[in-house]
């Protein structure tokens, strides 16, 4: 259900007349599993191109892209006629295989999803669709053919994925290395749902990435340095004097300790000179003060790693203090640049456009999260080498990391187009909110433990699978891993497939119903594809190296036509850093599966085998999804 089309004659460009699509396709989407219309383009000869560099890359892609935006054009015109009432769609344009055609466009199938519920739209579903956009095109030389390739393409797609694997459906980015920056707690205080956020979708981003072949540094930049570390340490002296043989148990909730020693700062004023002088000691090197500064890291780290361990989440720790070697350096050099300047005392940066300036250097000649963030930046850039560095935090920082950002470019660390590389982005999340529509908290207004919530998702979904009488079905062991997979992806889900932007309410019962758009819907789902799949009996293993699929029913072809979108969805979920739209792929995926099943015969038809591999393909691809959101998969239920 592609269209191929062929290249007559060279569009007039200062691009070399006759590019091989295969020398470019690192800069653009992925080979030809993705979806409805598929063109070839076919040229003379074969000119070779020079790998460019990340900081030409952008020119020589624009130019390569003169052949794609001149069939933008072509496909724009075509569009507007086909569907006159959908103005807002843009031809999406895409580079494919060489043997199946150099370029295809994506619009049948999103265009059939817009007007496939309104009244008199003329067209039967995607196929139609393609067929009237080629017979729309305006005349041109530029195409030489254009065909629509049909399920037989479809089915050979994935056919080969499911022989090779998927990760032959991974996007191609025009990067190498990003940098994730995420989670980022406080040391000695309280993970809160705001870093749970941080963490789920920072993760998820770090994963998608991965799964695109770019080398991610997944970064915690911890806040471990700092003036709190004065009043903790002074703290730790008063209340052990034999510190340095207390253990964590000792000290107990570390959160608690946090605020007894900040109860003691504001009223004791003596107490807080020596926590002021403290602070000075621990920078300037003294060994005591650096052990006991290093022995509550730790302990906030053990404290840290309950949460990571239970979601499954890797990250480096480079905090705060990593950094602070090379703030001095990095002032010197902006300094030298002209971009520093004195300011009531203090050394700021002055952006355009905003009315207050970075502060750099504190009146009292300290160092804060500016100063930090554009080491850091400096560094990620320098010596880490990343073309792309991503900040997930709260919505509530978009602004301080603009600045930073603008005064990377000013210093000409970072292009002044946001579209050329290397680039930084802030990944923004609104808040997670109670039941009461407030700012999501215990009973007694303090901030919820994130070991606990987490928990208390794995309690209740094995409480519902022991109701279901599972504990008599299964071990003990597979009762723990799924009421965890379950429960934990309940959790990680219902935070992801809500646009990151927005806020959203935490409701256990919601999250862990097993109907609609969860976590607990999906895994069940996946569960009984798995389940039809051992009950037919056959080797699956053995059906893909013998079995031929085909997909002459309209919903296998539906169905196939949505496991090949796969590709592009992952690519859109990473170029714009929002996982949602993975999650929204999944559902739909899921209800495609359940028209499948609900109107094909699997198990004892004369299509089994075919529609088996189609079952094993949507369960490979569902994992994937589970996989790049961090969830778990279940087999049985």
């Amino acid at each position: 259900m592609s269209a191929t089309f062929a290249l007559l004659h060279p569009p007039a460009s200062p691009l070399p007349p006759f590019l091989s699509f295969s020398r470019v396709s690192h800069f653009h989407s992925p080979p030809p599993l993705s979806t409805a219309d598929f063109w070839r383009l076919t040229s003379r000869r074969s000119v070779p191109i020079s790998k460019t560099s990340i900081s030409t890359m952008t020119n020589d892609e624009e130019n390569a892209g003169t052949v794609k935006k001149q069939l933008s054009k072509l496909f724009e015109q075509s569009l507007r006629i086909t569907v006159p009432s959908e103005s807002d769609v843009e031809p999406l344009i895409a580079a494919c295989a060489p043997k199946f055609g150099d370029y295809q466009c994506n619009n049948a199938m999103g265009l059939w999803s817009r007007i496939k519920n309104k009244k008199d739209n003329g067209f039967k579903g995607p196929p139609t669709i393609g067929k009237v956009i080629m017979e729309n095109l305006p005349p041109t030389e530029m195409i030489e053919k254009c065909t629509l390739a049909g399920p037989g393409w479809i089915a050979k797609n994935i056919q080969k994925m499911l022989i090779i694997g998927i990760e032959t459906w991974a996007p191609r980015l025009p990067i190498k290395r990003a940098v994730v920056d995420f989670s980022s707690p406080n040391i000695a205080k309280e993970m809160h749902v705001g870093h749970l956020r941080s963490t789920i979708i920072g993760d998820t981003l770090a994963r998608m990435l991965e799964f695109s072949n770019v080398d991610v540094l997944r970064r915690n930049h911890v806040g471990d340095w700092g003036t709190q570390f004065g009043m903790l340490i002074e703290f730790l002296f008063d209340k052990f004097p034999n510190w340095e043989h207390a253990s964590a148990q000792a000290i107990g909730d570390l959160q608690e300790f946090y605020k007894a020693s900040k109860k003691r700062f504001d009223e004791d004023p003596a107490f807080k000179g020596r926590a002021q002088q403290a602070v000075v000691r621990l920078q300037g090197g003294e060994t005591s003060y650096r052990r006991a500064w290093a022995q509550i890291c730790e302990i906030s780290r053990n404290e840290f790693n309950k949460v990571y361990q239970r979601l499954g989440v890797q990250l480096e720790e480079k905090g705060e203090s990593f950094y602070n070697p090379y703030i001095p350096g990095v002032i010197e050099q902006l300094s030298n640049q002209g971009l520093v300047e004195e300011s009531q005392g203090a050394r700021v940066i002055h952006i355009e456009g905003v009315n207050i300036p970075l502060i750099v250097v504190k009146s009292d000649g300290g160092y804060n999260y500016a100063s930090t963030d554009m080491a850091a930046l400096w560094y990620r850039l320098n010596e880490e080498k990343a073309e792309w560095i991503i900040y997930v935090t709260d919505v509530g920082q978009q602004q301080h990391f603009e600045m930073v950002f603008s005064a990377a470019k000013l210093a000409g660390w970072l292009p002044a187009n946001d579209n050329m590389y290397p680039k930084a982005s802030h990944v923004g999340f609104g808040l997670v909110l109670g039941e009461d529509g407030k700012r999501f908290r215990t009973r007694n207004t303090e901030v919820v433990r994130l070991v606990d919530l987490l928990d208390e998702a794995k309690n209740r979904s094995k409480s519902v699978l022991i109701e279901r009488g599972k504990a008599a079905e299964w071990t003990e062991q597979e009762l723990e891993h799924t009421a965890e997979a379950v429960g934990y992806g309940a959790v990680k889900y219902a935070d992801l497939k809500n646009n990151r932007l927005t806020n959203y309410t935490f409701n256990f019962d919601q999250m862990l119903n097993d109907k609609g758009n969860t976590a607990v819907y999906l895994l069940y789902a996946h569960a009984r594809i798995c389940s039809i799949i051992r009950k037919s009996g056959k080797d699956i293993d053995e059906l893909k190296k013998t079995g031929v699929l085909t997909l002459d029913h309209d919903d296998e072809r539906g169905l196939g036509l949505h496991l090949l979108q796969f590709s592009e969805v992952v690519e859109e979920a990473c170029t714009n850093l929002l996982p949602n739209v993975l999650c929204e792929y999944l559902y739909n995926l899921s209800e495609n599966f359940t028209k499948f099943y609900s109107n094909c015969q699997v198990v004892g038809s004369a299509e089994e085998t075919s529609r088996l591999l189609l079952c094993e393909a949507t369960a490979v691809v569902m994992r994937k999804c589970f996989h790049l959101l961090g969830i778990t998969p279940v087999y049985k239920i």
